[in-house]
């Protein structure tokens, strides 16, 4: 089995890996985001933050994320560090999950992407991929996201 995923290309993407935040990983050459979060409105819950690849087939689609970290909520500020697989286009998605049930309340939990798109009730949180990717090459890539709440 272990002489089966030598075999994969380099390429292969794999989805739905859970890590932790290792901020370390941010002080390296990359390929990587360093994701500030601001308007964090309490310390209840849980905060998740999921790299997605940048494209429309991959974006906020079930499943398809590639990384995901999960914390528990501090007020204010906090910051991730997602390693990307390689140079390329992503989007980053944010969830607090205020009450810690695993799901989405729209009229409780927070929520926020990359580049700060407005999400309100009529877009029901999912704007365009185009509106939210952004390129990371052999570098590590800082973005400040603003949590917002309905």
């Amino acid at each position: 089995m272990l002489g089966l995923a030598a075999l994969a290309p380099a390429h292969a993407q794999v989805f739905r890996q859970v890590i932790p935040n290792d901020m370390s990983v941010c002080n390296g050459a990359g390929p990587a985001v360093r994701v500030n979060i601001s308007d964090i409105e309490s310390a209840r819950g849980t905060i998740r933050v999921q790299l997605y690849r940048g494209i429309e087939s991959d974006w906020l689609e079930t499943g398809r994320w590639l990384y995901r970290i999960e914390a528990p909520a501090r007020e204010g500020r906090m910051s991730f560090c997602l390693p990307a697989p390689q140079a390329g286009t992503y989007g980053v998605a944010v969830r607090h999950d205020v009450n810690g049930n695993g799901s989405t309340d729209i009229t409780v939990d927070g929520g926020a992407m990359s580049n700060n798109p407005s999400l309100n009730i009529f877009n029901l949180g999912k704007p365009n991929y185009r509106r939210t990717r952004f390129d990371i090459g052999n570098e590590v890539v800082t973005i400040d996201i603003r949590m917002r709440y309905l």
